[in-house]
């Protein structure tokens, strides 16, 4: 669960047992009356569960499993989702990938994206989706200069052609998410969030203390994580 910080202004992550329920209720019927915006925010939040998990340290066999068939299925119905609400097999879709993405993610935990997104959800109150919208292309960029594998298969999984390269194609796959979070709405920047070049400095040192750092397959200095802060504004 996430916890809003209002006096240092970020959230925390707070993970344990006793926080997983017994019975997971899961209606697709309620998003028909979900605004579209939500629906995108929390779809590409989705999203970013699957190629978090996919990619961090702590991923197994199943958690694979998990994340390339629910990014495969929300990929290809988030547009169709938030262009119409009633769409009643979009919603079962949406909501059978969104709980898969869950599972990938509740069990490999994430990465820097979920890390950076966090405080600049509590310092400027911008909805988490949307955040991660902005932040993922450019996470997946930095990874990918280790190691660009997971996003190459990531891209196989959405129908990304290859670029002639694994890093190639997992630039071109961050291309996609982008362009993908466009078609639905959501903003191309932070600074359209309301974060400016004045607040990188607290946001970075929250970053790298939040706990989805620790599973992110490359660890960013400080300076790193403060430049894709500037890149994403």
């Amino acid at each position: 669960c996430i916890i809003n910080d209002v006096d240092r202004r970020t959230k925390i992550t707070i993970i344990g047992r006793g926080l997983v329920p017994d019975v997971s209720v899961v209606d697709p019927r309620l998003l028909a009356t979900v605004p579209p915006e939500a629906t995108a925010q929390s779809g590409l939040d989705a999203i970013t569960h699957c190629i978090e998990a996919y990619a961090s340290i702590a991923h197994n066999r199943l958690t694979d499993t998990v994340a390339l068939s629910a990014i495969a299925t929300a990929w290809q119905v988030i547009e169709r989702l938030v262009e119409n609400p009633a769409d009643e097999a979009a919603g079962w879709d949406m909501s059978h990938a969104a709980l898969e993405a869950g599972m990938a993610f509740t069990n490999a935990i994430l990465g820097a994206t979920h890390a950076m997104s966090h405080p600049v959800g509590g310092f400027c109150d911008a909805p988490h989706g949307a955040i991660n919208a902005v932040l993922l292309p450019h996470v997946i960029r930095f990874n990918a200069e280790l190691d660009p594998s997971p996003y190459v298969e990531l891209a196989e999984a959405v129908g990304v052609g290859p670029a002639g390269s694994d890093h190639a194609t997992a630039d071109r796959f961050a291309a996609e998410v982008a362009a993908l979070s466009a078609r639905v709405g959501l903003p191309g920047s932070l600074g359209a969030l309301g974060v400016t070049r004045t607040d990188i400095d607290l946001l970075a040192a929250h970053a790298l203390a939040d706990a989805c750092m620790a599973t992110n397959p490359r660890q960013p200095t400080v300076d790193q994580v403060r430049q894709i802060y500037t890149e994403a504004l």
